[in-house]
C-alpha cells in the first residue's frame, strides 16, 4: 500500500525520467501513470511505473519506468484459453540500462542487486543486458523479471493484449493492483 503523497511523488519522478528521455506524454497520460508496489511495502526496491498507451483485445503498448535498481517482480503470462496462449512481449530499452532475467544458464557476474530475503522469488538468472536501442522478445508463459541499472531505465513494451490479473508471480505475497491509502 502507498499513500496518495507517495503516489504523486512517484508519478512526478516518472514524468521527469520520461522528459529526460524525450518521451512526450499527454496530460491525461501523466495523470494516469500507474505506480505498482506489488503489495510488498518495498516500492523503492520492488516496484514499477507504467504508462499504458493502448491495450485492446489484439495488442498493447506501454512505457515501463524503473527507478535505480528497482525490480519488476518475477512473473509469467500464462495461457488464457485455447485461443490465447498468453502475452507475447517485446521490451525495447529507450533510456538507461535494464537487466532482464529469463530461464537458462545463470549468468556469472550478473548485474542484479537482489534485496535480502527475495532470492527465492527471483529464480531465473540468465541475464540479458538491454541498453538504448536493444530489444528482446519473450514468448508467452516465459518466467522473467527485470531490474534497472544505476540510473534507472525506460523500456517500451510492445505486446499482445495485457491481462494483468492473469499474470502468475513467483512470490505468492504479490498483489498486482496497488492500494492507495489517504
Amino acid at each position: 500500500m502507498i499513500t496518495k503523497k507517495e503516489l504523486k511523488k512517484a508519478q512526478d519522478r516518472t514524468i521527469k525520467y520520461l522528459d529526460r528521455a524525450g518521451i512526450v506524454l499527454t496530460q491525461n497520460e501523466k495523470e494516469n501513470i500507474e505506480v505498482v508496489d506489488f503489495g510488498l511495502g518495498d516500492f523503492e526496491n520492488i516496484g514499477l511505473e507504467l504508462v499504458v498507451y493502448i491495450n485492446t483485445d489484439r495488442y498493447c503498448g506501454k512505457e515501463l519506468v524503473l527507478f535505480p535498481w528497482q525490480i519488476c517482480a518475477e512473473h509469467r503470462h500464462p495461457p488464457v484459453d485455447e485461443r490465447n496462449p498468453g502475452k507475447e512481449e517485446t521490451f525495447r530499452c529507450r533510456w538507461g540500462e535494464v537487466y532482464l532475467y529469463v530461464p537458462g544458464d545463470e549468468t556469472k557476474n550478473a548485474h542484479s542487486r537482489i534485496p535480502k530475503g527475495k532470492e527465492k522469488y527471483l529464480t531465473v538468472r540468465r541475464e540479458i543486458a538491454l541498453r538504448p536501442g536493444d530489444q528482446y522478445t519473450l514468448s508467452p508463459d516465459t518466467l522473467h523479471w527485470f531490474q534497472a541499472g544505476a540510473k534507472g531505465a525506460i523500456v517500451s513494451e510492445f505486446s499482445s493484449t495485457s491481462i494483468d490479473e492473469k499474470d502468475v508471480f513467483t512470490d505468492p505475497g504479490i498483489k498486482r493492483t496497488t492500494k492507495i491509502a489517504d
